[in-house]
């Protein structure tokens, strides 16, 4: 099992920055990737970007550059984060972390809130 706490959300002004983490505990050493996911209110939930055990980062088209994912070591699983910048309304949503160890199973935390205010 794996247990995924997010941190880091809140209120924000658009242009702002903020940094999500996303803590990680159990049997990470069998997780292959993480990803961040966030669903705005009654919208379908959308995957924001993922990270590789390589390290290799894929992100969705509508970040353009303005974040980033990333972990805190080579070969750790112990936090990963979402670096958020120049933030805008449309970045409203409740954020969450993934975790999957293919090809089945995949853990969810409970998700942080992001608000950016106009």
């Amino acid at each position: 099992q794996v247990q995924l706490v997010e941190s880091g959300g809140g209120l924000v002004q658009a242009g702002g920055s903020l940094r999500l983490s996303c803590a990680a505990s159990g049997s990470t050493f069998r997780i292959d990737d993480f990803a961040w996911y966030r669903q705005a209110p009654e919208k379908q939930r959308e995957l924001v970007a993922r990270i590789s055990r390589r390290g290799i980062a894929n992100y969705a088209d509508f970040t353009k550059g303005r974040f980033t994912i990333s972990r805190d070591g080579a070969n750790a699983w112990n936090t990963v984060y979402l670096q958020m910048n120049s933030l805008k309304p449309d970045d409203t949503a409740v954020y969450y972390c993934n975790a999957r160890r293919l090809p089945v199973s995949e853990y969810w935390g409970q998700g942080t809130q992001v608000t950016v205010s106009s």
